[in-house]
């Protein structure tokens, strides 16, 4: 009698899940049962006298780890297996050995913008705030060198970049003041622990020995202090099974290697491939679509999408007048659906590359009066009235976190002006203290005046008083906080919708600690609450349930499926972006972009591009993204929008796009072979373009003003030319001749950039 757990499962999904002992790799691809074949395999390790303590399941989003447990709850009641993802590992695993690392157990976790707080702090403080870099670069970069393993200390700037300049000298204080805060920064967890266990051998090897069985999902994603953990953690008991895709590796931009996962076999030469190419989600024409874009890719493990849902409808191709025309029209056809009774709002997404894409969007949908969410999970965290109450609660529970003090002292307002709090930073960097420290003793602060020292006495006795509920629930101490605080009182005085709104999220964040305390009877308290909190992710606010559009970017869209699925803006420039025009690993990134949007689609699939588009600031005449030409034609339905009022077209590839250059048939347009058979390099698509008319004949059409670009042979290198989104910079070099002419610039902020001159904003000076 075969074994029930591998009833209804096919011969490759039974082959991982019965796997026991050794190495495995199992190739995914996308709607390939790769949720249902980790979760069997964890419940047939289980089955087959597996201790559950001694199996460890990582993956990336919290939504992938809850639908994980729920599934293991099902397969196998009652065994608890540590099913998490990957930085709310590091995290309980550091707090259990803070001390390791100069930490104490209750340490603050910095989100993005607790992180930018002090680097602001520190750009101020030690005179590097000048103008000729900003915070958000540094802390780019500071992130950057953690995701490469580099430490404070091992830092090197590349030659000629100034912010990389400005990064080596503050790296260092930015470190010690986490550590003087007690906190740690997201890369902080991932590299905390890396480093952690390479110096440690008895705990490295006392964690491999406990989790003997570990499972890692969407195993392209890991970056380099992911990989260190997940090879000295399988190092003694190589029973290592991990799950991805390297054609759905999109975080390149935050450090994912896909060596990672392309290279496996070569660390664990005994490993067991199992590919998993059957699709169980989307129709034969949007898998043979998908399939024929990714293999334009050369960094990739070869497989073949297939399925045996039905053929389905084309995929649409739609060319439309501009950004007003495209969401106004998917609008209506969104709505025409759905009165009709044919689908429901849920069943529908629309994914765009960047969030800005979102607003005409959401215009088109409002007026057309159809419901729509517009998910971006870490948005609620990042109001100012959220961020304000969690800043009370960290520094109650950590009163190091001179961060939080700096947020919450005068908030709302109570007295303490800049000055005084200037005051009291000086003094503490004097006497070497903690901020809460130094107010402690402000009556002694030279220069602070008695009615400042006692409004600061006032806080310092407000913050005692809340430390005594530290202990419990969390839903209660919420409450004391936002009543005790005046927060409450502040919010409630401002009448104004906006005021109101703030007030109702403040009260949807005390319901989520209720919720969190109901879930966590025996492991909550405020550092388990911090650390969720702080650890949410993209899609962690979409709610699958709720029967509206969905509005997302395609980063955000990774793990999911509808209906039917609107990519919008499929335009150079736009997607793929600018800044991956010079390298073919990004290329090949934002590719596996469009290729993960795709398969999002169950049954129907349209692809938009505009010719005109508003964007940052200016209109332009938006090209047709190259990828565009990859698409298999004979599955597509082309259509033209708004060229006539009113009226629609075939479009014609050979007459919209020029031809391909020569190459063996399906190669990429933007990617070749030399004679060797090697990739060669092609800068940029520009070869690509629509070619239907220029610039100022479109704008002309719309009755806009003309266009033109300066006069190509203003432009001269060593010249100054000024951009409206980077300012001024320098050419270094100008390549090509007519409209094809390129011009390199470095700006005065460090940035340099490649531009189409006839297409850019980019003007002499």
């Amino acid at each position: 009698m075969p074994h029930p757990l591998l009833a209804n499962l096919t011969a490759a999904q039974r082959e991982a899940v019965t796997h026991v002992d050794g190495p495995l790799l199992i190739i995914a691809g996308p709607g390939s049962g790769k949720t249902r074949v980790v979760t069997h395999r964890v419940a047939y390790l289980l089955q087959e006298g597996v201790p559950a303590s001694q199996v460890l399941a990582m993956t990336f989003t919290n939504k992938a780890a809850d639908e994980m447990k729920a599934r293991l709850e099902t397969l196998a009641p009652g065994k608890r297996v540590w099913a998490s993802t990957f930085h709310k590992f590091c995290a309980r695993l550091l707090r259990m050995n803070a001390r390791m690392l100069g930490l104490d157990e209750n340490y603050t976790i910095y989100d993005t913008d607790d992180s930018l707080r002090v680097i602001r702090r520190l750009l101020k403080e030690h005179g590097e705030d000048s103008g000729y870099t900003s915070p958000e670069q540094v802390a780019r970069q500071i992130s950057n060198a953690k995701n490469r393993m580099e430490g404070p200390h091992h830092y090197r700037p590349r030659y000629g970049d100034a912010t990389a300049a400005v990064v080596q000298r503050l790296y260092p204080k930015y470190q010690e003041a986490l550590l003087a805060a007690n906190a740690a920064d997201f890369d902080d967890l991932l590299l905390h622990v890396a480093n952690m266990l390479h110096k440690n051998e008895d705990l490295r090897a006392q964690l491999d020995a406990r989790y003997r069985y570990i499972l890692v999902d969407e195993y392209q994603d890991t970056n380099l202090a992911q990989y260190l953990i997940v090879r000295a953690l399988s190092n003694d008991y190589p029973n290592l099974a991990v799950t991805g895709d390297p054609d759905q590796s999109i975080y390149g931009w935050r450090g994912a290697n896909l060596k990672n996962i392309l290279e496996f076999e070569k660390d664990y030469p005994d490993v067991k491939v199992v590919r998993l190419e059957q699709n169980y989600r989307s129709t034969q024409r949007i898998c043979r679509v998908a399939d024929a874009l990714i293999a334009n890719n050369f960094r990739r493990k070869k497989k073949t999408l297939f399925t045996e849902n039905a053929a389905g409808a084309p995929p649409r191709l739609v060319r439309y007048c501009d950004q007003r025309d495209e969401a106004d029209t998917i609008a209506g056809e969104i709505a025409a659906q759905i009165h009709a009774g044919r689908r429901r709002p849920r069943d529908f997404a629309v994914f765009y590359r960047i969030n800005a894409l979102s607003r005409t969007m959401e215009n088109g949908l409002r007026m057309m009066g159809v419901p729509y969410q517009v998910v971006s999970g870490v948005e609620f965290w990042k109001r100012k009235e959220i961020k304000d109450t969690l800043a009370y609660v960290q520094l109650v529970n950590n009163d190091k976190d001179d961060n939080a003090l700096l947020r919450v002292i005068n908030t709302p307002p109570r007295g303490i002006g800049a000055k005084t709090v200037e005051r009291i930073a000086a003094h503490a960097r004097r006497e070497r203290k903690t901020l809460l420290a130094a107010c402690r003793e402000a009556g002694m602060i030279q220069g602070l005046s008695n009615r400042a020292a006692v409004s600061v006495a006032k806080f310092v006795s407000l913050f005692d008083k809340l430390r005594e509920h530290a202990a419990g629930p969390v839903k209660p101490l919420l409450r004391r906080i936002v009543e005790a605080s005046g927060l409450r009182a502040a919010l409630t005085k401002d009448e104004s919708p906006e005021g109101q709104d703030r007030l109702a999220n403040v009260e949807e964040l005390i319901t989520s600690a209720g919720e969190f305390d109901a879930q966590h009877p025996e492991d909550g308290g405020l550092e388990a609450f911090l650390e969720e909190t702080a650890l949410v992710n993209d899609v962690d606010d979409w709610e699958e349930e709720t029967d509206k559009v969905t509005l997302m970017t395609l980063h955000a869209a990774k793990g999911l499926e509808f209906p039917c699925v609107y990519i919008i803006a499929i335009e150079q420039g736009i997607f793929p972006v600018q800044r991956s025009q010079d390298r073919d690993e990004d290329i090949e990134e934002e590719r596996r972009l469009l290729f993960v949007g795709i398969t999002r689609a169950e049954e129907e699939l349209t692809l938009c591009h505009a010719r005109l588009r508003d964007f940052r600031g200016s209109r332009r005449v938006a090209v047709a993204s190259p990828f565009l030409l990859e698409l298999p034609r004979e599955e597509m339905e082309r259509i033209g929008m708004g060229e006539t009022p009113g009226d629609g077209y075939a479009i014609d590839y050979e007459a919209d796009f020029t031809e391909p250059p020569p190459g063996p048939p399906g190669q990429s347009p933007t990617r070749q072979r030399d004679r060797d058979g090697n990739p060669t390099r092609r800068r940029g698509t520009a070869a690509f373009p629509l070619t239907v008319k220029t610039a100022a004949e479109l704008l002309s059409e719309k009755g806009g003003p003309s266009a033109d670009p300066p006069e190509l042979t203003t432009f001269t290198v060593g010249g100054r030319v000024k951009h409206p989104e980077y300012g001024v910079g320098e050419v270094l070099a100008l390549t090509g001749i007519g409209p094809k002419r390129l011009a390199r610039v470095r700006f005065d902020g460090g940035v340099e950039k490649k531009f189409i001159l006839s297409h850019s904003a980019l003007r002499p000076v």
